[in-house]
């Protein structure tokens, strides 16, 4: 599966919406040190393995 390209605000978004889940107690899906949810998010995004999807254009409904 090949990952999408994100722009910055895509990026922002998706970064800010997983920080908020790992802050909540949502399970990390990668081995790490960190301990801030916003970097465990940065990288899970980094490693591929988020599972969000962003729709623009006219995929948008």
């Amino acid at each position: 599966m090949q990952q999408q390209r994100h722009n910055r605000y895509e990026k922002a978004r998706i970064l800010g919406a997983r920080a908020l889940q790992v802050s909540y107690g949502a399970p990390v899906l990668i081995e790490t040190d960190q301990a801030e949810p916003i970097l465990i998010a940065a990288e899970e995004y980094d490693a591929g393995v988020l599972p969000f999807t962003v729709k623009r254009g006219k995929d948008r409904k």
